[in-house]
Formats: structure tokens, C-alpha cells, sequence
């Protein structure tokens, strides 16, 4: 046993001995293949990244700088087309000062819910050019919104104030209500479709259909014509209804798109 433990402490004394003596040249080892292969990948996925964000970047502005304001000056067109009844003719009615006045307290309950924020539309860290075109959008949203109620509200007579003062008595509730933006969308969408539905619907149905006279209208139809003269309706073809549909879908796709805040655009 001590021999064989002599004999490999001899072997491992005569190799350190030959590891120490070893003479060599040193050389300068060119940077390794894989490293370069690393920092071009790297290079790559940062390039694509970069190209991802920038590509964002841009549907995000045209969404919010093209699409929004294109869909809002759309409802503010169609909210005040009507059809004529005799001869389906275009008429454009203007808003009642009233709608000014609502569409005022619904841009402000926008504010309040959360819906926008005034820092995230308008900052110093964005461009003169990005805030005047926030600036725009939020025009194209209050016209919008004039023309929404003048679609809804119905034209004259006591009709048109029952539906006023219902407007009046829920915006200026909401005033006071905390709300959340999506449940103040829901409570939009639920308002807007009843007055839709009474209007368009229940009113128009009441609403005698244009005769070659107003006695043959009394023969025909007496409840209708009593209707038509008691509530002072106005006379509109049936394709109206359908125009207005559009533009109330059309009006809460914008406000369900809007962002409540928007991006710095960088160049």
C-alpha cells in the first residue's frame, strides 16, 4: 500500500513538475463568432421592437387624429337630416339653443367620470400642433353631441318640452352621481335608446301620414289626426328614423373609442 500511494504521489510530483516548465507564446484571441451572432440578434430584436412601437404609434394617431373626428362630424351631419314627407327631400334643421346647453353639461360629465382627463388632452409636454389638434377632436365631440340631442329631441310642441326636461332632470342628476366611465356610457346608451324609441316609434306611429287632405286623414284615421293636431308632430318620412339609428350608433362607437387620455406623438 505505501508503494503504490509512493508511486502516484511521484506521478503527480513529475506532472506538476512538466505543467511548470511548459514554455508558450501568448496570443491575442480574436473575439468569438458566437458573441457577434449575440449582438447581431440583439440588434435585430431591438430594430423589430422599435418598428412595433413606432407601428402602434401611428394606428393609435390615425385612430385618434383621423377615424374620431370622421365618425363625430358624420353623427353631427346626420343628427340634423330629416326626410320630407311629401317628397323625401333633405331638410337640415339646426338645434334648438337647448342642445347647446346639454351637450355642454355632457362634455363636462365626461370630465367628471373619468371619461377624459384634461391633463391627458392637454399638456406642455405635448406640441402646439398635437394640442390644437386634441383641441379639435373635443369639438368634433361637442358639435356631435349638439346634433344627438337634436336628433332625439322631437321638433315643436309639448312633446318637445317633455323630452327637454327629461334630458334636463337626468343630466343634471348625473352631475352629482359619481360615476365611472364605462357605467356612464351604459347610462348614455340606455337613455339615448328609450328617447330613440319614443320618438321614432311611439311618436311617429302617432303621427298622421301625409294625405291629399286633412279630411280625408279625419275619414281614414281621426286618432291619428287628433294627435297630429293636439301635439303639433311634424310630418317626416319613415326613412329619418333610419338615419338617426346611424347616427346614434355611430355617436357611441366614437365615445366608446374615445381614449381618455392621449399619447405624446414623437416624430
Amino acid at each position: 500500500m505505501s508503494e503504490t500511494k509512493h508511486s502516484k504521489l511521484s506521478v503527480k510530483e513529475i506532472e506538476a513538475e512538466e505543467l511548470s516548465f511548459i514554455d508558450g507564446e501568448l496570443l491575442e484571441i480574436p473575439p468569438a463568432e458566437n458573441d457577434t451572432l449575440v449582438g447581431e440578434a440583439s440588434t435585430k430584436i431591438s430594430l423589430k421592437t422599435k418598428n412595433q412601437k413606432q407601428k402602434t404609434g401611428n394606428q393609435t394617431s390615425y385612430l385618434q387624429y383621423v377615424f374620431l373626428p370622421l365618425i363625430f362630424l358624420t353623427v353631427a351631419l346626420l343628427g340634423g337630416l330629416r326626410l320630407s314627407a311629401e317628397d323625401g327631400a333633405f331638410l337640415f334643421l339646426k338645434p334648438a339653443l337647448i342642445c347647446l346647453i346639454f351637450a355642454s353639461v355632457l362634455l363636462v360629465l365626461f370630465f367628471r367620470a373619468g371619461l377624459l382627463k384634461l391633463e391627458g388632452w392637454f399638456s406642455e409636454t405635448f406640441s402646439t400642433v398635437q394640442n390644437i389638434a386634441n383641441a379639435a377632436i373635443l369639438f368634433a365631440l361637442f358639435f356631435a353631441s349638439t346634433q344627438i340631442f337634436n336628433s332625439l329631441l322631437p321638433e315643436r310642441g309639448l312633446p318637445f318640452w317633455v323630452f327637454a326636461f327629461c334630458f334636463l332632470w337626468t343630466l343634471w342628476n348625473n352631475l352629482f352621481v359619481e360615476f365611472q366611465g364605462k357605467r356612464l356610457l351604459q347610462s348614455l346608451g340606455s337613455v339615448f335608446g328609450l328617447a330613440f324609441v319614443s320618438k321614432y316609434l311611439i311618436l311617429a306611429y302617432l303621427t298622421a301620414p301625409t294625405g291629399t287632405s286633412w279630411w280625408r286623414g279625419l275619414l281614414e284615421n281621426p286618432a291619428q289626426e287628433a294627435f297630429t293636431w293636439l301635439l303639433d308632430l311634424p310630418r317626416f318620412s319613415a326613412g329619418t328614423g333610419y338615419i338617426q339609428f346611424f347616427a346614434v350608433i355611430f355617436y357611441l362607437l366614437g365615445l366608446f373609442l374615445l381614449p381618455s387620455a392621449t399619447t405624446k406623438v414623437v416624430r
